[in-house]
């Protein structure tokens, strides 16, 4: 229905290492300023890990098209992380050629009416 209607959806999966996970839970715990992200949860899901990547593998390859595709975005470095889904969003906008609409006509009517 979206796509009927012309809407384009960009879906980002943040992909991070163990190791960089394992390197941010540790600063949850060490660093006082990121306690409040702390939680024992994500250390016992941790162990899940080769699981849920089997999962999330198959969960992106059923559900990306190629009128709303997945993009797998290497997440280890933010700055990187953040210049993908950037590049991503631009090039798609670029594409779209957005236009301001012309509200010229309504304007005229409700000034017409004042």
């Amino acid at each position: 229905m979206l796509r009927d209607e012309s809407v384009r959806t960009l879906k980002f999966y943040l992909h991070i290492s163990k190791d960089e996970q394992k390197r941010r839970l540790a600063k949850r715990v060490t660093n006082p300023q990121k306690h409040w992200k702390f939680s024992s949860r994500d250390y016992e899901e941790r162990k899940n890990w080769d699981k849920n990547m089997e999962a999330y593998e198959q969960v992106l390859g059923r559900c990306s098209t190629p009128w709303a595709p997945w993009y797998v975005v290497p997440a280890d470095d933010k700055w990187y992380r953040n210049w993908v889904v950037g590049k991503i969003i631009t090039d798609t906008l670029k594409d779209m050629d957005p236009k301001i609409p012309d509200a010229s006509d309504q304007i005229h009517e409700f000034l017409d009416k004042m």
